[in-house]
């Protein structure tokens, strides 16, 4: 299959390092940062899911609305809907969008946040839970004839839909989570699976674990890394780059607590009283951050040792060609979907699109030529 570029589309323009600015809902700023997108290249965009946020199944209706080609990956997170609703609310809109959605499964990793939106179970519960939503809205993304479920979360009598996706049978279903729990959960119910960015070796051995998941099930999956790379002209000017980003983000903190409002202690520390994300993947940043904030040729962990590893924020850090050679490596892992977003989202778009993405393409494109002329 082709490499594929994700990109991300806000509700407003907000980063670590810039404040929010507009309505919570800015609309013109959605579609403006939608056909940049896709006038960049990009192949999807992904639209964020938290307690706190719009809700992206409306988000990613308005940016499907002012483009054309553009995919929306649409983040979602099981048990706040019912599945045979969330199956019809997402097929619909993939026959409003020509076939352009795409489902991002979070099962959520910070009980706290969760709490927020009345949702009390473990960690454990919430996996077993995602594995039954799942099997129900396959089944009736399927078609066919009423079908009833009798499971642990789950009780349903004569299900069935009208809409069902635009290319029968299936909507695209990406899946985040690297504990035990989450990668069985996707070996048997993902089309995707996605990883936050980390060191070569680490991703290959998550990529491998995340397979093995998936053969016991006689399945295959597509896998997608996320980074937020820092490109200039020169390497230099690309790490003075980077400084001045995690030197205007340990600022905000000092001034505004955690750069997700977390007040820190009097020590300048993040808090350890639930507020922290309790989530493998998480736990996963925070171990490699502790080992140093550089890895491979341009890996940079500063903002994920600021944050402590909350979300997407490892970065690649150099030249347009060396961030394009760095993902090339990732490509030979066997990951072939890249989530990039930048740290100034529509300015840092514009460039991924025109000095980043047409690299990483032509590589891929010249590697793939040599393994079929050696083949």
């Amino acid at each position: 299959m082709p490499i594929e570029f994700i990109g991300y589309v806000s509700a407003r323009e907000q980063t670590e390092i810039l404040d929010p600015t507009g309505p919570s809902v800015d609309a013109a700023y959605i579609a403006a940062t939608a056909l940049l997108h896709e006038r960049a290249g990009f192949d999807r965009a992904l639209i964020a899911f938290h307690s706190t946020s719009p809700e992206s199944l409306q988000i990613a209706q308005h940016a499907a609305s002012v483009t054309s080609r553009l995919g929306l990956l649409v983040a979602h997170r099981p048990g706040f809907t019912a599945p045979t609703l969330a199956a019809r609310q997402f097929a619909t809109l993939d026959n409003l969008t020509g076939g352009r959605v795409a489902m991002h499964v979070i099962t959520g990793g910070n009980d706290r946040e969760l709490q927020a939106d009345g949702d009390n179970l473990t960690k454990a519960e919430r996996y077993a839970r995602t594995a039954e939503y799942l099997q129900i809205i396959r089944r009736e993304w399927e078609g066919g004839a009423p079908f009833d479920h009798d499971g642990r979360f789950y009780r349903i009598r004569g299900a069935q839909s009208s809409v069902l996706p635009r290319h029968r049978g299936s909507i695209p279903i990406y899946f985040g989570g690297a504990s035990e729990e989450a990668l069985a959960v996707a070996g048997q119910y993902a089309d995707g699976y996605a990883l936050w960015g980390e060191p070569l070796r680490g991703a290959e051995e998550l990529v491998n674990r995340v397979r093995a998941a998936a053969r016991a099930h006689g399945r295959t999956l597509r896998f997608s890394i996320s980074f937020r790379p820092i490109i200039a002209d020169t390497e230099g000017q690309a790490w003075e780059r980077a400084a001045e980003i995690e030197a205007q983000l340990r600022a905000r903190q000092a001034e505004e607590g955690d750069a997700t409002g977390i007040a820190l202690d009097r020590a300048g520390q993040r808090p350890t009283d639930g507020t922290l994300p309790t989530n493998e993947g998480s736990r996963r940043l925070q171990a490699i951050a502790a080992k140093g904030a550089r890895h491979d040729e341009c890996l940079w962990t500063g903002v994920a040792q600021a944050t402590g590893g909350r979300w997407n924020s490892t970065s690649l850090v150099g030249t347009p060609d060396q961030v394009a050679e760095s993902l090339l490596r990732y490509y030979r892992l066997g990951i072939e979907t890249f989530l990039i977003r930048g740290f100034d989202p529509l300015s840092d778009a514009i460039r991924y699109g025109r000095e980043l993405i047409p690299r990483v393409r032509a590589l891929v494109e010249k590697e793939d030529g040599c393994r079929r002329r050696a083949g």
